[in-house]
């Protein structure tokens, strides 16, 4: 526990729209206990930003929290010297250089694909029918995972996520997370003997040959499904639905104006697709007069960061030429994120250029409903062209 102030939320209402609650922290209590979560948020983007970095107080070792007992203690679960040992032996499958000499050429002739077979239609679901599969084919190839379908992938994707989120404890999503974690091994069992005579680039590969035991082999490639395919799915589109609700800034980027890079640093600021990473007090500290009891559960809230006024000038806006410098939508410490390049290549570099060349005339056709707050995005996005 904290002795911080406290603050009451609906979860029903945090889910659809967490930013006015959130708001309402920053002005009164930016450092405050909320009894639904059973954890203490940190909602302010400079305390975030100094916090996040000091993980003998913060840690993100949390042997009883949610991803570490649905998922295994994967790499972000881990600080100090066990955190970047396995992040170093991961790196090959995700550095800049990968991406851009391996993975992106390939992507790109998915992508052309994909578009291709929706050409023939006269409209589809923008996130199920294109971000979904687009960033499933894309961490296919960088898990190793070639012989998991694109919609299993979203599915166990999906299904630890909520169970990450479950902190209200409901059985039936705790079941089916670990159903998902079940299939998620069973497909590393197939793949692996493959890998081991013809190793690549891919992170279940890459892992293996550098001696990675293998409850920490499947815990990283559990955790690199469960952010690597929501977070790009839900930028994907929602960046898409941006631009379309705000024809002029598309416009700029046609124009030359401004740059696809814009667009996606500006879209995870404003809604972040990882709302939050959760950490665990591991010796008493006092932060702003508020102490924090060792064992008590912690929140960061990136979502929370990107929309601070103390940065960011109206920030329930959506504007691309804003500067998004101090936003901190993938982390800012040690445990940033590890495949924001991929994320960011796949997004700026393929998915929306392709997307807007191939269908100029695009326009939304419905409502898209946008869910979440510690992983958030559009649940749906009719379009036509």
């Amino acid at each position: 526990m904290t002795r911080a102030p406290v603050t009451h939320i609906n979860l029903a209402a945090f889910a659809a729209d967490p930013y006015p609650d959130l708001a309402a922290m920053r002005a009164s209590a930016p450092i405050t206990f909320v009894p639904e979560l059973n954890a203490t948020l940190l909602t302010r983007r400079d305390d975030i930003f100094t916090q996040e970095k000091r993980i003998d107080v913060f840690s993100s070792r949390q042997p009883k929290g949610l991803m570490t007992k649905l998922m295994g203690e994967n790499l972000m679960r881990k600080d100090g010297a066990a955190h970047m040992a396995e992040r170093r032996a991961l790196f090959p499958a995700l550095s800049p250089r990968t991406m851009r000499d391996i993975w992106q050429p390939q992507i790109a002739t998915m992508a052309d694909k994909l578009l291709n077979s929706l050409a023939e239609k006269q409209g589809c679901d923008l996130v199920r029918a294109y971000a979904m599969v687009l960033s499933a084919e894309t961490l296919k190839l960088v898990t190793g995972l070639t012989n998991m379908a694109a919609a299993e992938l979203d599915r166990v994707s999906q299904g630890m996520i909520d169970g990450c989120a479950n902190y209200a404890g409901n059985p039936e999503i705790e079941a089916n997370c670990h159903d998902c974690t079940t299939s998620i091994d069973t497909h590393i069992d197939d793949m692996l003997p493959r890998l081991k005579a013809a190793p690549n680039n891919s992170a279940l590969s890459v892992m293996y040959e550098a001696g990675l035991p293998m409850e920490s082999i499947r815990a990283n490639i559990k955790l690199i499904i469960s952010g690597g395919q929501n977070e790009p799915r839900d930028a994907i589109a929602g960046a898409a639905w941006a631009l379309l609700t705000h024809p002029e800034q598309l416009a700029w980027v046609r124009k030359g104006e401004a740059s696809w890079g814009q667009v996606f640093d500006e879209y995870v600021r404003w809604i972040s697709p990882i709302g939050m990473s959760p950490r665990e007090v591991a010796r008493a500290d006092v932060i702003h007069g508020i102490p924090f009891e060792k064992g008590a559960r912690v929140f960061l809230m990136f979502s929370s960061a990107g929309h601070d006024e103390a940065h960011f000038e109206e920030p329930q806006l959506y504007d691309i030429k804003r500067n998004t410098a101090p936003s901190i939508p993938f982390g800012a410490g040690p445990h940033f994120c590890g495949g924001a390049a991929v994320a960011r290549a796949l997004i700026t570099e393929i998915a929306l250029p392709k997307l807007f060349e191939r269908f100029p005339q695009m326009s939304l056709a419905g409502d898209v409903p946008f869910t979440g707050w510690a992983f958030r995005g559009p649940t749906k996005m009719p379009v036509a062209w």
